[in-house]
């Protein structure tokens, strides 16, 4: 194996034994291949638009994600699909396809022995690239991708899609079988981070089309004497259906991680059975996973490996794209239909209430439709200096102490500052008293990762309310935490909308070659975090 895509690779170099994340050989091999067929379909699909090849693709990019997929069984299952998804549309198109076919266009496997011996070899590996600078264009290309594909593939399941997103997926997973120029890679790249935004102001429209804006919440973070169902991810779909599904049943719903958002969805909140947000954010899932006592539902990616001592694997129940061997997986919704949660309702009965870990609560529903209705208030605070400036800590969260970084700045930034944030990042400091400014509180939260967009959407609205020509002219510095693929789609978002300055961490990303991470020093002016007093000295300054 070979994996540099998530920030805590091993040395910041590559994991090649083992994945930092747990993730097995095996497993991140087969991701690989399935990655690799799905480029196999995006040779045939340049230029021909087929919705359900681009579902798949979508699909299957998301399944790659950084703990996601951990059942080999269900990713061997998808590479098949794709295979037959490509040989479907090769005998659709004939030998229309210009040139000689890559090896992923054509490879046929007839067992799973010939797929897992595929998974194993080294041409299905972005490493196969010879040259540095273009396997690392083409792994940010990748990567970006995932994100934008996680992204679409929510908005799709509400049934929200663009075939230009789509379109260029194909073309951007195709143009990594092509032998192209440094410069026509870099366009590509800064493409994804426009398709980036398309895609988040899709999956924007869907969201609050379907459950309406987000609105300031006081999200509740203690718990009640019932049995409880605890729900994590990012997926808003199935939080309606668990939520319609439990209406009267005496249990509970409490979020986890990502999926805290969900709260300050005026839709949710027509639910009395809808109590809080129980825990932080990931990587404490297997102390607060066991501590819950009920079942918990993993809608999408960011689930870790159950620890030797952990007993919670009869509670987990994964759907979607996530999956874990020894966990029920609840099938996907039939068309029109919607997933059958009963088994998961009948495990609650029988569990404990969950055990409390917290009490209180945390503000959140900061999304661009709730900061624009606050717009005079805030425009009034910045003219007066009542806030002197907006620091964006945005992105992920994870275990490595570096990260501590994150809260050190929200501790020892000014009182005169405010933090927008997005992301699981926020769980960094979302539960520290910092205070309010004039009655605007000083942690600002917009949601999940892919609300990022919204923080987007609130700087350029003020932008235009202070009659500027140029985003970074605004007061608003960038201190941005990644660990995964959402996380640098979100990156390509900004670097795509003119912002510069960005600060990254902990680290910057492994698969940035010198050369590469030059052109972006030098373009955008992007930089490695330092220590909390210097970097706040200079966002300040």
């Amino acid at each position: 194996m070979f994996c540099f895509q998530c920030q805590e690779t091993a040395r910041n170099q590559g994991c090649t034994v083992k994945g930092v994340c747990g993730k097995p050989e095996e497993t991140a091999d087969l991701q690989d291949l399935l990655i690799y067929v799905c480029k196999g379909i995006a040779v045939y699909s340049e230029g021909l638009q087929d919705r359900a090849a681009a579902r798949f693709v979508c699909t299957a990019l998301f399944t790659t994600i950084t703990n996601a997929a951990w059942d080999d069984d269900t990713i061997i299952g998808r590479i098949e699909e794709g295979i037959a998804i490509r040989d479907a549309l090769r005998d659709r198109i004939g030998a229309t396809v210009p040139g000689r076919l890559p090896d992923c266009a054509t490879w046929t496997p007839h067992d799973r022995e010939e797929i897992m011996a595929k998974a194993l070899s080294d041409d299905v590996r972005i490493t196969a690239a010879s040259n540095e600078d273009v396997r690392s264009l083409r792994e940010l290309l990748i990567i970006g991708c995932k994100g934008i594909a996680a992204y679409a593939d929510h908005a799709a399941v509400l049934g929200h899609e663009k075939d230009d997103i789509y379109r260029f997926l194909m073309e951007a997973l195709a143009s990594t079988t092509k032998e192209l120029s440094t410069d026509d890679m870099i366009a590509l790249v800064m493409r994804a981070g426009e398709t980036a935004v398309t895609t988040m102001a899709l999956l924007d429209e869907a969201n609050t089309t379907a459950f309406g804006n987000p609105e300031m919440t006081e999200v509740n973070i203690g718990v009640r004497g019932n049995p409880g169902i605890l729900i994590s991810g990012h997926d808003l779909k199935d939080m309606e259906e668990l939520l319609q599904q439990t209406a009267g049943t005496g249990i509970d719903v409490y979020t986890h991680g990502e999926m805290l958002p969900a709260n300050c969805y005026p839709a949710f909140k027509e639910y009395d059975h809808f109590v809080g947000n129980y825990g932080g954010s990931w990587w404490h899932q297997n102390s607060e996973f066991e501590s819950f006592n009920g079942p918990i539902l993993l809608t999408t990616n960011c689930l870790v490996p159950l620890k030797k001592d952990n007993t919670y694997l009869d509670r987990l129940f994964t759907t979607g794209v996530a999956s874990y061997p020894g966990a029920v997986h609840i099938t996907d919704r039939p068309a029109g239909g919607t997933k059958d949660f009963s088994v998961i309702v009948e495990r609650a009965r029988t569990c404990a209430s969950p055990e409390a870990i917290e009490s209180g609560t945390i503000v959140g529903g900061f999304a661009h439709n709730q900061v624009m209705a606050l717009a005079d208030k805030v425009i009034d605070a910045v003219k007066s200096g009542a806030i002197r400036r907006f620091v964006v800590m945005a992105g992920c969260d994870g275990r490595q102490k570096s990260r501590n970084y994150f809260t050190e700045v929200a501790e020892k930034l000014p009182a005169d500052t405010v933090i927008l944030t997005a992301g699981c990042a926020k769980y960094r400091y979302n539960k520290l008293a910092l205070g309010d400014i004039g009655g605007i509180p000083r942690v600002l939260d917009a949601g999940q990762c892919n609300d990022s967009y919204s923080l987007a959407v609130i700087a350029l609205k003020l932008k235009e309310a202070f009659g500027l020509d140029d985003i970074n002219e605004l007061p608003i510095s960038y201190d941005i935490a990644w660990y995964e693929q959402k996380a640098v789609a979100v990156l390509l978002a900004l670097l795509a909308l003119g912002v510069k300055g960005i600060r990254l961490g902990p680290t910057l990303p492994a698969f940035l070659s010198p050369q590469v991470a030059k052109v972006l020093v030098e373009q955008f002016n992007i930089m490695p975090i330092a220590t909390p007093d210097e970097d706040i000295a200079a966002m300040l300054g």
